[in-house]
């Protein structure tokens, strides 16, 4: 199983760092596998730690994925020295067990070091499951073609229409943006 998640890594320096990513559930923990080059692969490897943070707040995933700054806090985590997010619903801390090369995505084996819940899980929205995917679409641009983007954000429009608040309406007009925006720029 795949978890969308937003990953918080630091710098040897203790930059923090935030980045949406799939983390697959193993026994006893996940397996990261960010892609090359990427600053949470840095700074895992360096580090050996990292938070893995549970949000319903689909603005964030957006942003990371479009590059857009976007105002998140983040604190320090219980018993790692690593930043979490500090309006997660959860968190679990991760302490790197084993790596194992690859040209394209390094496999970060992780244990679960520890694990904290903060706030109410308030129901699912379909609408924030549509920004998810299509945060996924905008951050493959470049390999689908217009075709298969076009239809399946039609498709996920309809769940935005009828269930988005002001966060996912927010977020998904980001999405649409970044597809015209990447158009844009190929076009010219």
């Amino acid at each position: 199983m795949i978890r969308e998640t937003i990953v918080t890594t630091r710098s040897p320096e203790g930059v923090p760092h935030i980045a949406p990513m799939g983390a697959t559930v193993i026994e006893g923990g996940y397996l990261l596998q960010p892609f090359r080059p990427s600053r949470t692969l840095d700074n895992l490897a360096s580090t050996r730690i990292a938070v893995v943070n549970f949000t319903d707040d689909v603005r964030i995933f957006a942003a990371c994925v479009i590059g857009r700054k976007l105002n998140v806090d983040v604190t320090p985590a219980t018993r790692i020295k690593c930043p979490r997010l500090l309006g997660a619903l959860a968190h679990d801390e991760i302490v790197v067990d084993r790596i194992e090369d690859d040209p394209q995505r390094p496999r970060f084996f992780c244990r679960t070091h520890f694990g904290e819940a903060h706030h109410r899980f308030e129901g699912l929205n379909r609408a924030k499951a549509a920004v998810l995917e299509a945060a996924v679409l905008v951050s493959r641009l470049s390999m689908l073609p217009d075709d298969k983007v076009d239809q399946e954000m039609a498709y996920h429009a309809i769940a935005v229409e009828k269930t988005a608040g002001p966060e996912e309406l927010e977020a998904w007009g980001w999405m649409v943006e970044a597809v015209a925006e990447h158009r844009r720029k190929r076009a010219s």
